[in-house]
Order: C-alpha cells, then structure tokens, then sequence
C-alpha cells in the first residue's frame, strides 16, 4: 500500500489561526487553534496585526507537529487558506508596514464611490463606469468599501504616506506565503476584490491595464499572479525548523476561505452548492459561464479550481451575531453575566434556543450588525430585534438569531439560484455553525432544502486548503473529491413548518424594505 502523505493546512479566519494535518485525500488527523484579537475603530474600521497571525502559525503548526500524530517526514506541503478580501501593504521584504484592513473594514467606501460615481447613475454606479467593469471583471467594487481596491483607496488617500511606502499589497493569504517562503506572488481566485483584472478567460487572467489607469492604483503595487495550485517554493529552512517541519517541505498557492470551503465541503461540480457558516456565512456553487447581476452583488468569480468560476452571494454576521450576544449581551464588563464568557458559551446559547417552538414566538432578528453587502450592499444597514413584547423571553430571542441568520441566508440562496438557473437542493453545509445541530436543521426548515453535512464541518477550510495542495503535487485531481468525502448527517426540511418559515421570511425583507432609507439616516448614508 502507498504510504499516505498530508498537508498542513493554515486556515487563519477571523478568529484566529487553526493547523490541521490533513491527509492528500481529506482525512483530518490532528488540528490546533490558536486565537487572534481584532480591533474595531470609529467609522468602520477593522484592522488585526499580521504579527499576531504570524505568531498564530508559528504557535499552533508547532505545537501540533509536536504532538507528533504525523511523522514531519509524511507531511509534503503546507498549504493556506484565509480571509477573502483581507490586505496588507508590504515592504519589499514582505513585511508588513500597517495593521491589515479586514473584510470587515468599510473606512474605503468614499473613496470606491468617488471612484464609481458618473453622471448617469443607477444604484449608485456610474453607468460609463460599470460598463468599463463589467465585460472584463463579470462585476465591479462594491459601494459598501470592504473590498481589497477599497482598502487601497483608503491607504492612497487617507494615509498617504503609506500608500507611497508600500511594495504591494497583498491578500493576507499571500501575506502569509510571503512569510513562509519569502515568494511575494497572489493567485487568481485571491485577487478578484482588487477588481484590476480581466476574468473573461478562465484559463488566462491577467491584470488589465486600462482598469489600473482607472482606478488610480500604481501597477508595480500589485503582485504577480500564479494559479492556486502552483507550488511556490520551500519553507524557509529557520521557518521550518520553528514549525517542526521537514526543511525542503513545500508551500502551494492555496485559496482563500470561499474557495477552500467549497472544496472542503465535496461541491466541485457544476451547479453544486454549499452554504459555509463561520463569522460570515455565504452560499456558493460552482458555476459553467460568466455571467453578472449586478443588483445583488453576483458574478462569475475565477476559483481555485483552474479554469472553472464560481458564484457566491456572503452575508456579513453569522456566527458574528452569537459572538455579539455572548461579548455584548451575556458576558464581560458590560455583560449580564459576571466572569469571563466560558468555554462551552455557543452551546449554552444553543441549548438556551432549543426548548423554543419554531418562529421563535413572534420574535424576529435581522442580522446586519455590521452592515451587509448581499444580496443588498448596505454599509448603513443594523441588526433588529422585532416585534418583542412583555411575555419575550432571552430564550426566544436566541432562537431569533439562529433563525435571523438563516433567514438572511435564503435571503442569499434565491438570488445565487436565480444566477445559475436552477434549484440547488440538496446543499452541503460547513463551518462551526454547521456543528450545531439545531442551527443546520433551522437552515433546513428555514431555506426548504436538504443539508448534507461532511464529517467534521469545521475542518472545511483546511480539508480545501488540503485537496488543492493534492492536486499541485499530483496526487489526486479536483474529479476525486466527491469520492473522498464523508457525511454524517443529512438534515430534511420539515413540511409542518414550511407554511410558517414562509411568513417569518416575508416579514424578515419587508424589515429591510421599510427601513431602508431609516437605516441610512441613522447611520450617515
């Protein structure tokens, strides 16, 4: 029998870093976590220290090679996945001259819709404008200012300083390349929120000058590009010393989190979907053509899959809304609750949730707490809690936000399938949400569709990261995956509650509907 090799898999999220050891055909060994602070500053801002994400790498992947469920000789490659649309500026080292902007960080946004702005307009877009994006891009930079182009402005014109400084910017999963093997490079799934390339061939994606020119952004900033599935070199030898690893072991490209969780989660063919569950949540599916909607935030995106797009609608807070009750709400010095948050906190909420029959009592949440951007891109948007009354419990509304963000999600799946022109039943669900059981069969009965979940659903990320190094080492192809993958459970729709999910949903767009232009007073739209 061939002996079998792995791949450690970085998946830094927004929480933290997590190394797992993840055999070439999907199977998890051993997994470490080591978390990550993040700061929130005055007019969207949202910023982490790459520094602390180094340390996470360094922390975790030694502390796992350590426990030494896999000989470092058995490991042939590190591969990463990481937050979509996350930026750092470098030096020409690929040091880090700033706090990266998160996807969270909206602080672009005027200087994207100064960008996008003409005198024929429609939704805030510049027709002239999109129309330059749209036949190369299948899309253009969001209003909302949490693109990667929108982290650039912002450096350009309101820290000037930096911008001049600056070598390249840099996805922050190539920024973490760049740290393991001294090779400063992107790839073409990781770039699309730069929105300064031309996608129309899947296969040839390059940067299109003409869109450079537009945007104001200087071409020698930007890094080279390479397919996901390119090995860029060998960890640096005191580098892998410190992570315990082989010296000579090799980094691949990797993706970021969309297009490792949608390989993790076995969806590699056309027209298969899943739905990831983290801090964000998103749906996405694998799609034949390019094609764009512009009115919510839809277009055929390049994936880590070489010559292939994918099309994804994300919502900003998801199991973000849970942190926000237990951080905001239950715990710390401005909590409810006396101590620190404990350890089993998202189980509390959820056992808090179960006794509580299904529309949670009239009670409904909408999960905009940090604005959204589909399939509505609105910075001004907030979280709601709706139709409360004296008889609301804490119970009902924790089953609210489970069922708020699942409302947001078919909110999201209606538009995805009205862009690839079918019903995407059943779906694969993945994430920490996805360890829930409550919360997966809320998504069933909410969204009326089956969810099969893959054996160990948090793992998604590191599974893609895992399968791409695979296939840039030759081992497997992207075909494989559906017969490498395992699923523990597959969560039903139920009829008897189709008619009520149907009414909640209605109610739950009708809030954004009516408050929409209330949203933007309060909030400076």
């Amino acid at each position: 029998m061939e002996k079998r090799r792995y791949v450690l898999a970085i998946d830094h999220g927004t929480s933290g870093i997590k190394a797992s050891l993840v055999s070439t055909h999907g199977q998890v060994k051993d997994s470490v976590f080591h978390p990550t602070p993040i700061t929130y500053l005055p007019g969207g801002g949202a910023e982490q220290d790459p520094d602390d994400w180094w340390r996470g790498v360094l922390a975790a992947s030694s502390s796992l090679t350590a426990r030494g469920a896999v000989p470092a000789g058995d490991i042939a490659a590190v591969c990463v996945s990481s937050t979509f649309s996350t930026t750092v500026a470098v030096d020409s080292r690929g040091m880090h001259l700033a706090n990266a902007l998160t996807w969270m960080d909206s602080r672009g946004a005027p200087w994207v819709k100064a960008l996008m702005k003409g005198l024929v307009s429609f939704e805030g877009y510049g027709l002239g404008k999109i129309l330059r994006w749209l036949p190369k891009t299948a899309g253009g930079p969001t209003l909302s200012g949490k693109d990667d182009i929108a982290h650039v402005l912002f450096w350009k014109n309101e820290r000037p300083e930096l911008y001049a400084r600056a070598h390249l910017f840099l996805p922050s999963k190539d920024y973490l390349n760049g740290r393991l093997t001294g090779e400063l490079a992107s790839t073409y799934d990781a770039i699309q929120l730069f929105w300064l390339t031309d996608t129309r061939n899947p296969n040839a994606i390059a940067y299109d000058d003409g869109l450079i020119r537009l945007a104001g952004i200087d071409r020698a900033k930007l890094p080279p590009l390479k397919q996901s599935v390119d090995v860029l070199g060998p960890v640096l030898g005191d580098v892998a010393d410190r992570m315990g690893l082989r010296r000579g072991t090799v980094v691949v490209a990797g993706s970021p989190d969309h297009q490792c969780a949608c390989i993790g989660s076995g969806a590699v063919r056309d027209f298969e979907g899943h739905v990831y569950i983290g801090t964000s949540s998103w749906v996405q599916c694998i799609v034949p053509f390019k094609r764009t909607d512009v009115l919510h935030s839809i277009a055929s995106f390049p994936t880590a899959i070489p010559g292939r797009y994918q099309s994804v609608n994300e919502q900003d807070m998801a199991g973000g809304c849970l942190d926000f009750l237990l951080n905001n709400v239950m715990y710390g010095p401005e909590g409810v609750s006396p101590g620190e948050r404990p350890e089993d906190a998202y189980e509390g909420l959820v056992r808090t949730a179960s006794g509580v029959p299904a529309g949670s009592r009239g009670v409904i949440f909408t999960p905009w707490l940090n604005g959204e951007r589909t399939p509505v891109d609105d910075p001004s948007a907030r979280g709601v809690l709706y139709n409360l009354s004296k008889t609301t419990t804490f119970r009902d509304i924790a089953r609210a936000f489970l069922e708020g963000v699942a409302c947001n999600t078919r909110w999201s799946l209606q538009y995805v399938e009205r862009f690839a022109g079918r019903r995407l039943d059943p779906l694969a669900i993945v994430g920490g949400g996805a360890c829930s059981e409550l919360w997966c069969q809320i998504f069933a009965d909410v969204m009326d569709r089956a969810f099969r979940r893959p054996v160990l659903p948090r793992q998604a990320n590191a599974r893609g990261a895992a399968f791409i190094a695979a296939v840039g080492l030759g081992e497997i192809s992207f075909d494989d995956i559906p017969g490498f993958m395992e699923y523990d459970r597959t969560f039903e729709p139920r009829p008897e509650h189709r008619a009520l999910y149907d009414g909640v949903f209605d109610a739950f767009t009708a809030i954004y509907r009516k408050n929409r232009s209330l949203f933007g007073r309060l909030n400076g739209r």
